[in-house]
């Protein structure tokens, strides 16, 4: 009875997976418990429909736009002072102990973050997002993945290098990308649609549609056709 309840739930999210039939209903039931304490923190915390988990932090909040059905796991940060609204589109899902950093200097006002409709990443994530990370919808990411958007200037020798300021490109994820785990993305990167980052891979330059990338530095391993 819970389990065809449940499925009928998650089928109204735009979901389309069935529920394993070896899924005891125990878990389903503190699964459900879980998701009512959560909601209830959203109405708290943020007025809004939003699932989040406990200890979480949301500085200028009023900045955060979120879509239907978006979770924020326990012990997340999420830092609202940027230039453009921050935007996690519907079934967006930012696991535990994850870290958005807008604007990391007084030198220079960020530009902060977009995601895209049922994207979702893992655990111990770090958005360093000053120049601006764009993720577009259906991509999922492991856990320890990292952004950073901005590279420090090093060419004059007669400064010190956290003196010679910072260059930001971005960073663009398209649409339908599994990322692996504990992947860095640097500054410039660009994946493009049905792609596929390898776990450990540090990603910096861009890349094409329909492809499998990985490796330190990244580079194309496999066309999909």
């Amino acid at each position: 009875m819970i389990k065809s309840i449940v499925q009928r739930l998650i089928s109204k999210t735009g979901k389309s997976y069935t529920i394993d039939k070896d899924i005891p209903v125990g878990l389903i039931y503190y699964t459900l418990f879980t998701r009512f304490f959560m909601v209830v923190r959203g109405y708290l915390f943020l007025q809004k429909k939003v699932f989040v988990g406990k200890n979480c932090t949301f500085l200028n909040k009023s900045n955060i736009v979120f879509g239907k059905n978006v979770t924020i796991e326990k012990y997340t940060r999420l830092d609202g002072y940027a230039k453009e609204k921050i935007e996690l589109g519907n079934n967006v899902k930012i696991g535990a102990y994850s870290n958005l950093l807008s604007t990391s200097h007084f030198s220079k006002y960020g530009k902060g973050l977009k995601m895209g409709n049922n994207s979702a990443i893992g655990d111990f994530t770090h958005f360093g997002a000053p120049g601006g990370i764009e993720i577009g919808e259906n991509v999922i990411m492991g856990s320890y993945i990292s952004f950073h958007s901005e590279n420090h200037n090093f060419q004059d020798t007669s400064k010190l290098i956290r003196e010679q300021g910072v260059t930001s490109k971005g960073i663009i994820l398209g649409n339908n990308i599994w990322v692996g785990a504990k992947v860095t993305f640097l500054d410039g990167s660009k994946i493009g649609n049905n792609s596929v980052v390898a776990a450990g891979a540090v990603v910096n330059g861009e890349f094409p549609d329909n492809v499998v990338i990985g490796g330190v530095p990244a580079k194309i391993l496999k066309h999909i056709d």
